[in-house]
Order: structure tokens, then sequence, then C-alpha cells
């Protein structure tokens, strides 16, 4: 079973960018679609993109378009999130997720809870206006 493990977060102001990378151990990552996610205070866990093993075609929340884009750093069995012009409402623990059931679709991505399997343990990402 792959294990992953997110890393990058931190603090910045407004208008600044932040590259969260989620690492893996155990197995490749190169057929897992995969997922990020965010959790603030007191609200529910919700989806922010996600991208397909195969192709990597990339999905994601209307509210992040523009802003967020997921990539894959294969040499480094990481996949990344790259967040620019944040806002203070971006203020949560943000976690990657990995799905590892075969779906036979290569360029399909997923975009809820349930659908993954394998979660990271989350970062901390705090914007200040």
């Amino acid at each position: 079973q792959v294990q992953l493990v997110e890393s990058g977060g931190g603090s910045v102001q407004a208008g600044g960018s932040l590259r969260l990378s989620c690492a893996a151990s155990g197995r490749t990552l190169t057929t897992y679609p995969m997922g990020w996610f965010r959790q603030a205070p007191g609200k529910e866990r919700e989806f922010l993109g996600a991208i397909s093993w195969g192709r990597n075609n990339t999905y994601y929340a209307d509210f992040v378009k523009g802003r967020f884009t997921i990539s894959r750093a294969n040499a480094r069995n990481a996949v990344t999130l790259q967040m620019n012009v944040l806002k203070p409402e971006d203020t949560a623990v943000y976690y990657c997720a990995g799905r590892s059931m075969y779906s036979g679709i290569s360029t399909r991505t997923y975009s809820k809870n349930e659908e993954y399997d394998v979660w990271g343990q989350g970062t901390q990402v705090t914007v200040s206006s």
C-alpha cells in the first residue's frame, strides 16, 4: 500500500503563492488517480482538483479554476498543487488522496471523498489579509 505525505504548507499573505507536494512511498503514483482536498475549521472536507493516471487529465472545482494547478512530478514520485492568488478563505488543512482501486478508465478523474482510499496526514495553509 502506498503512503502519502504532504509538505509545503505554511503562512502567506493574500495574493501570494504556495506549492504543496504530495510524496509517495511504498508504490509508484504513476498509475494512481490523485486528488487534492481541504478542510477548514468547522467545515466539511471539500474537493479542489484531481488528475488522472493516464494522459494526466485534470479537473478542478470552479472556485479554484485559474488559481490552482495540479501536476505530477514522476521523478520524485509525487503530485504537486500550485496555488496562486491565495485568499484568506483558502486557509485550511490541505490533503492529497490517491485511489488504488483499478477503474479501467485511465483518463478519469475523481472528485468525491469516498472515491479515494489512501490519504495523507494533511498540511496547514494559512492566508492572512
